[in-house]
């Protein structure tokens, strides 16, 4: 059998794609409009997809597809009730952002807690010729070494967190959905942490679990960080609790809609203390390639009659 294998948005990876082990026809498209999933897809058995929604309406038109491997962890893009139900087969990526996304939260915490963006934008606009001094103190600087970091969501990504905090010499608070050696509350990572980094992925259950009442039960001084998913926090009470001084600061790598074509709060450059990058957390060269690898495995392995990183729900 030849199969059909149509990449939706090969612009969302640069990485090299390496053909898969079988007979196959393969067709990328840099990006894909939701109205041209349909045809694009039309006697497709693999679809590769990353952030390309699949959804119930769609999928129904798809009769020959029998593999969405996603070239992604999060596959919120998918609606896993109708693939589970109607025999299609998801796979994702695993491990395999170990190192870059933990180093980006590092760079969001550092720069928030030694307050960079803000010394570095306060001197191109001449605060310090115009300082009385050698240096100024306009914003805290706190260490890092003997902080509290508060890691929600103890996965892959969270133990590896953990180690380089660990490295640093921060106390870590960890709280995850399964029992874990030392696991805490929410609640008390919140209250507790100098600095709380989310790991998690976007659920019903996870879905603005922090809002404003959690946030203002952290320190002053407390910064967060999400490299996760967009939604976990609410982020009109983010937005509220920077202005407001509730907490230190934020560093975010993700919003509720991406890209934010209309907008988004927290997009505002009048807040103070946040740091928004582009969702690019897991976007180092290294990573990318361990990603696109892993995707042909995956591919390869289903094909072979041996599927694996399969997702049901």
């Amino acid at each position: 059998m030849s199969h059909k294998i149509v990449f939706l948005d090969r612009e969302t990876l640069d990485a090299n794609v390496r053909k898969p082990n079988f007979p196959h026809e393969y067709t990328e498209h840099a990006q894909t409009a939701p109205d041209q999933i349909v045809e694009r897809l039309k006697g497709a058995t693999i679809c590769i997809t990353n952030k390309v929604p699949l959804r119930e309406a769609t999928l129904k038109q798809l009769p020959d597809l029998k593999l969405i491997a996603v070239a992604a962890t999060g596959t919120d893009v998918i609606d896993k009730a109708y693939t589970s139900g109607n025999g299609i087969v998801v796979s994702n990526i695993r491990n395999y952002a170990f190192n870059t996304l933990p180093e980006h939260v590092f760079a969001l915490l550092f720069a928030l807690r030694r307050n960079l963006v803000n010394y570095y934008n306060s001197v191109r606009q001449g605060r310090w010729g115009e300082a009385n001094q050698f240096c100024y103190f306009d914003y805290p600087i706190y260490d890092i070494a003997g902080s509290t970091l508060g890691i929600i969501g103890y996965g892959a990504l969270g133990k590896e967190i953990e180690k380089r905090a660990t490295a640093l010499g921060m106390k870590v608070l960890i709280n995850d959905v399964a029992d874990v050696p030392n696991k805490v509350d929410v609640a008390t990572v919140l209250r507790e942490a100098d600095v709380v980094t989310l790991n998690l992925p976007l659920t019903p259950e996870t879905k603005n679990m922090i809002g404003a009442k959690e946030l203002a039960s952290m320190k002053k001084s407390a910064c967060i960080i999400n490299t996760a998913r967009g939604g976990i926090v609410d982020e009109a009470a983010l937005a509220d609790a920077l202005r407001k001084g509730i907490i230190g600061g934020a560093g975010f790598d993700v919003l509720t809609v991406e890209p934010p074509k209309n907008g988004n709060i927290l997009l505002d450059p009048t807040i103070p203390n946040l740091i928004i990058t582009p969702h690019v957390a897991w976007a180092s060269k290294e990573a990318m390639q361990v990603l696109a690898d892993q995707l042909v495995d995956n591919i390869d392995a289903f094909v072979a009659g041996s599927p694996r990183n399969l997702v049901t729900a």
